[in-house]
């Protein structure tokens, strides 16, 4: 019956690795998952960030393994957790502050149609066959690939599309009959 009412709060609380060794686990694991995925092809990583992903991962990771007392405190999962969360703002930081620095973060729109042409080199590039191309223009209203002006992979691997207006191509005419 003792045992069921006993917590060892000193197990609970103090961490069992140095702080440090912590810190620099969490800075190695954030940053190499964050170069793979930034070098995965756009089209892999779906519609949501990378940075985003990698912080939701992490943060599941580090919270199971303190739960599930994989490590033996709490404060160690917090230290990991802090640590993701220091990586993430940084990174964003410092991508707001040099823009050369956020060409590494989020790769610039990448053009796969121009002037109703697909780019080939971009498409293999990105891994993206002409079906899924299609696809994704039909889902924005768009039957013909000569209807496209220019069409980006954007860096969350969702395609921008921008069309003819009526204006800007001519219709052809109905003869009066």
């Amino acid at each position: 019956m003792e045992k069921l009412f006993y917590i060892n709060w000193q197990e609970l609380f103090v961490p069992s690795i140095s702080i440090v060794e912590l810190i620099l686990r969490g800075t190695l694991v954030y940053l190499s998952l964050f170069s793979v995925l930034r070098l995965m092809p756009s089209r892999q990583v779906g519609t949501l960030g990378i940075a985003d992903l990698l912080v939701v991962v992490l943060f599941a990771e580090a919270a199971q393994n303190a739960m599930a007392s994989s490590y033996s405190s709490i404060t160690e999962g917090a230290i990991l957790v802090g640590t993701v969360i220091f990586w993430s703002y940084s990174l964003n930081w410092l991508g707001y502050k040099y823009p050369r620095f956020q060409r590494f973060l989020n790769p610039p729109p990448l053009l796969l149609v121009k002037k109703g042409r697909i780019i080939e080199r971009h498409m293999q590039r990105e891994l993206l066959t002409k079906d899924e191309l299609m696809s994704q223009l039909r889902q924005q209203g768009i039957e013909c690939i000569a209807d496209v002006k220019r069409a980006y992979m954007e860096a969350d691997g969702s395609i921008s599309v921008i069309t003819y207006d009526s204006k800007s191509r001519p219709e052809p005419r109905e003869k009066a009959g």
